[in-house]
């Protein structure tokens, strides 16, 4: 099991490295040809209504999972990027994919996907504009927002590089604590067990189910064929999408790396929310 474990953490550790590292290069090297005045226009100063479709627009056509998505928020809060916005694309990000939600659909149906789809896109704007009206914009840590110089009209590798760097020694530390718990959880807990456990139909199996997804490191894309496998056993469909939503939407890799850049009481919200997605959305297709 130690092996399987060492093996399970070297993979993580190695692919978030890879992931974290080209995404943060990227995204600072291609700043230049992002048109940031339109991006604040519709992200900052923008009708509340039209950003928030456009923040999820942007979630929708970027295929990351929960911590690739870390070096994007960074970046977007570096740009002034209204706050409320950049919360519905952390949120929505991980959990909507045109790819994922495809495969959603052949193997439990476009109906369920349909659903998945509307629900998660309310849930992600409701509650980030929620944490933006509660204030929660002023916890985020004061490196991340620092004053940025206008960004640049061409590549220019080597600020990219210096940013990348920059961000890399501050946050590399939490991706390989999150990478070991990450990898140590998912070789104890066994898929058969959550079957095992969350085969009935009964409504409080629903907010557990959501509060054991947290600590899996798992993607959506990984997660579906799971859940699918789970509802041939016999598990029930509400548990189901609480613990694929909790797993994909907030991971213990995706925490400990937002611990790096928000402040702990930020944190705490970011988790208690994702719980009330996945518990929300779990419900909803119980009572259907």
């Amino acid at each position: 099991m130690w092996i399987d474990i060492l093996k399970s953490f070297l993979f993580i550790a190695l692919e978030l490295t890879a992931l974290f590292f080209t995404v943060t290069f990227v995204v600072h090297l291609i700043q230049g040809l992002i048109p940031y005045e339109k991006l604040e226009e519709h992200l900052v100063h923008a009708n509340t209504s039209v950003g928030s479709l456009i923040a999820v627009l942007l979630a929708f056509i970027t295929p990351f999972c929960s911590c690739s998505t870390i070096p994007i928020v960074a970046t977007m809060l570096q740009n002034r990027m209204r706050f409320g916005f950049v919360m519905i694309f952390l949120f929505a990000s991980p959990i909507l994919d045109p790819t994922i939600l495809t495969l959603m659909g052949v193997l439990l149906g476009w109906k369920v996907t349909i659903i998945y789809t509307l629900v998660s896109t309310i849930l992600s704007i409701v509650i980030g504009l929620s944490l933006e009206k509660l204030g929660f914009e002023n916890a985020v840590e004061p490196f991340v927002v620092k004053s940025t110089t206008e960004p640049p009209n061409k590549f220019n590798v080597k600020n990219a590089w210096n940013e990348t760097k920059t961000l890399m020694k501050t946050v590399y530390p939490y991706l390989i604590l999150g990478a070991f718990i990450g990898s140590l959880i998912h070789g104890v807990v066994p898929t058969e067990w959550m079957t095992n456990a969350f085969g009935g139909n009964e409504w409080w199996l629903i907010p557990i189910a959501a509060l054991i997804g947290i600590p899996l490191y798992i993607r959506l894309s990984t997660m579906i064929p799971i859940a699918n496998i789970m509802i041939m056993k016999g598990m029930a469909l509400g548990p189901v999408m609480a613990i694929m939503i909790s797993s994909t939407g907030a991971s213990l890799p995706e925490v400990t790396l937002l611990h790096s850049i928000f402040e702990r009481k930020l944190v705490l919200a970011f988790i208690i929310s994702v719980l009330f997605m996945a518990t929300m959305s779990g419900t909803l297709f119980y009572l259907i």
